[in-house]
């Protein structure tokens, strides 16, 4: 069992969507010493019983498809983050080994950022600290011949994410209400799921307008 520490994450509700990895176990452990809520999904049963050792309540559903996030951001009510962790790495070889196959083993990364952020828009909205957040890549502002797929998806992943943040501002500035949803991007040049679990525990440290619609560097 974690040991609770203080933390601004506690007591909040948090979605990993695809989380059966070492990076969302590792998110898992932080928040819930944290003293956060968190829903970990995934597509396996045996893989999730890691996560749910790990004090997460464990939800069996894809997180690529919107039909099975909406239907989950129905069943949970309020929640205060969400973070898809659905990732992968495929390249190398120059353009000539930027294959069709290997785009599409890494199209995934961008369906989950599209489906969870669309199925859980309302449940960020209304909570009074709503955070959507994703992982990228430093191959995005230097992408090479060799991970051309990869820093591709990882682009268009981080462009939905700028969307989300824009349409966050635009809600609060029509309502004529502070800004308390935001959506960030962290970028890593290889992944420290330690760093990442951190960072995402921090995600309530700052206000909402210190964090929309930015980019972080996780080193």
């Amino acid at each position: 069992m974690a040991e609770h520490t203080p933390s601004h994450a506690s007591g909040r509700t948090v979605v990993l969507a695809g989380a059966t990895s070492a990076a969302g176990l590792a998110v898992t452990r932080a928040l819930v010493a944290a003293n956060a809520r968190v829903i970990a999904t995934g597509r396996s049963n045996a893989r999730l019983q890691e996560l749910a050792g790990a004090g997460a309540q464990v939800e069996l559903a894809d997180a690529t498809s919107l039909d099975e996030m909406t239907a989950l951001a129905s069943r949970l009510g309020p929640v205060d983050a969400v973070v898809p962790l659905v990732g992968g790495w495929r390249g190398g070889g120059g353009l000539a080994g930027q294959s069709d196959a290997d785009f599409a083993a890494l199209l995934p990364a961008l369906e989950a950022v599209r489906a969870t952020s669309r199925a859980f828009d309302d449940a960020l909205r209304i909570s009074d600290a709503g955070r959507f957040a994703i992982v990228s890549s430093t191959a995005v502002a230097r992408p090479l011949t060799g991970g051309a797929n990869y820093a591709a998806v990882k682009a268009a992943s981080e462009a939905w994410t700028r969307a989300v943040a824009q349409g966050y501002a635009k809600a609060a500035r029509e309502a004529g209400e502070p800004l308390r949803a935001a959506s960030v991007v962290l970028r890593a040049k290889a992944l420290d799921p330690e760093v990442l679990a951190a960072r995402i525990v921090a995600l309530w440290d700052d206000d909402a307008s210190a964090l929309n619609d930015h980019v972080f560097d996780l080193g």
